[in-house]
């Protein structure tokens, strides 16, 4: 089998290359909204994880665990969990010359699925099953990822 040269995979003129460009900074940037918004219940709930941050309001505590921040963090750890994997998989995905279709829809999907993960999960939440069917749609578009690849490249 005559594999693509990589240049021409991940050169700009790939449509699908740059959707992984465009989809990828999406899903960074929805990551790095998620300490601000730790942030931000911690300071209107004025409680901190150490006691040295106490100093910066008057009546803050440290030490205890809240719901509705712990409900931030995990959404946060779960995007780790779950996105860099994705832009691994993604990657690889990318390298087997996918259909440019396909490869965007699943990009896109991919990303829809994780941003409305954490709205459901931590901004408004929602009752089950949005979360889980958010979390299988991001999961189950990550394994065709990775197991399109492995087959491409099994010989």
């Amino acid at each position: 089998m005559a594999f693509p040269q990589i240049a021409d995979l991940m050169s700009l003129d790939n449509p699908a290359f740059r959707a992984y460009i465009f989809y990828n900074s999406i899903l960074i940037l929805k990551m790095l909204c998620m300490a601000p918004l730790t942030a931000r219940l911690r300071m209107a709930k004025k409680i901190f994880l150490s006691p040295e941050d106490t100093k910066l309001l008057k009546g803050a505590k440290h030490g205890i665990e809240d719901p509705d921040i712990e409900r931030v963090r995990r959404a946060h750890r779960n995007d780790m969990e779950n996105i860099l994997i994705y832009f691994v998989a993604s990657y690889c995905y990318l390298l087997t010359n996918p259909g440019t279709t396909l490869a965007i829809m699943l990009m896109r999907l991919f990303t829809i699925a994780r941003v409305a993960h954490t709205f459901v999960y931590a901004v408004y939440v929602v009752p089950q099953p949005a979360r889980a069917i958010a979390f299988f749609v991001g999961y189950f578009v990550t394994g065709y990822m990775a197991i399109t690849s492995m087959l491409y490249f099994i010989n």
